[in-house]
């Protein structure tokens, strides 16, 4: 008999383990060679947990052991799900159709109006399993990086007047509830309802990172949530931009490119060697800028999505998110 419940946080350790286990097993059989570490170094377990305790589950067998795990998160209106995996030893016995109903469940008991998760194009299981449940596989998002001795930081002279780059975590807690409200209108801009702030403030709290601010006279134009080494997403030695977005009413390339820049000077503080940035083609601007930037290709992924305007994105727009 298999139980799904919530995650308690001693599971936490153990959740790691079911998905590292599960996603080297998968590499291994796709790649041809066992990754020694699954995601480069990166953490998505115990922060993700902190920011959606309510909408991470566990599968347990009948003697309480745990032999699958789903990690959400819900960005206003948008739900997302991911690292999800079943112990190699219980796949293709219906529990990971199991976890993925409660997740849905919860994601409609919190009027998500948009599901979403990333996959591997060349897993034609996985796009059948999540096909059963109406998602439908979309565009590529390419992973892109640039090793920052390569740094070609936007140069030029900058009026007074022009934009300048802030960090939230050198504002007071006053102003950080005034900004995460502007935060909010940029990204209510690119689909209604979204909302960053539970990744904003994490990055904060924990100090995961920092969320890079572009500024004209103290007018927000657009912000990054970047993660560093650590506990974070971000894989060692590189500085990870987790989401960008320039407000879609002042689109301009140049303030895209100021982001970019800031998050590789972040990098450059902590002493990292490469910046990555993922992209969704679908937002084709900001997937030329990159390449424009120097930014290489280092694997790409499909986005799948279910729900009310699933092909919300402008490609005009300057957005940076990442789904897994």
């Amino acid at each position: 008999m298999i139980k799904i419940r919530r995650v308690r946080k001693g599971d936490l350790s153990k959740i790691r383990e079911v998905i590292e286990v599960a996603f080297a097993e998968f590499f291994e059989q796709t790649l041809g060679a066992r990754p020694r570490q699954v995601f480069g170094g990166a953490q998505y377990v115990h922060h993700r947990w902190l920011m959606e305790p309510w909408g991470c589950f566990v599968a347990e067998d009948e003697d309480g052991k745990i032999i699958g795990a789903n990690i959400t998160v819900v960005w206003g209106t948008v739900g997302l799900f991911g690292p999800f995996a079943v112990a190699p030893s219980y796949q293709n016995q219906q529990i990971g159709q199991q976890l993925l109903k409660t997740t849905l469940d919860f994601f409609k008991e919190n009027h998500v109006t948009l599901e979403g998760l990333a996959a591997s194009p060349a897993s034609a299981k996985h796009l059948v399993f999540y096909q059963k449940f109406g998602f439908k596989p979309k565009l590529l998002v390419a992973i892109m990086g640039k090793p920052l001795d390569r740094r070609e930081v936007v140069q030029g002279v900058k009026p007074r007047s022009g934009p300048r780059v802030r960090r939230f975590s050198t504002l007071s807690e006053r102003e950080k509830k005034g900004m995460l409200l502007r935060m909010r209108r940029i990204t209510n801009q690119i689909y209604r309802g979204m909302d960053l702030t539970k990744e904003i403030e994490i990055v904060d709290g924990l100090a995961l990172g920092d969320t890079l601010l572009l500024e004209r006279e103290r007018q927000l134009l657009a912000f990054a949530i970047c993660h560093t080494p650590g506990m974070s997403e971000a894989p060692q030695g590189a500085v990870y931009v987790k989401f960008l977005a320039v407000e879609p009413a002042r689109r301009r390339p140049e303030y895209f490119h100021e982001l970019v820049a800031a998050a590789e000077e972040l990098g450059i503080s902590h002493g990292v060697q490469r910046v990555i940035c993922p992209v969704y083609t679908g937002y084709w601007c900001a997937f030329q800028a990159l390449l424009d930037l120097g930014f290489g290709i280092d694997f790409t992924i499909v986005r799948m999505k279910r729900g009310k305007n699933e092909d919300y994105e402008d490609p005009e727009d300057y957005v940076l998110d990442d789904w897994r």
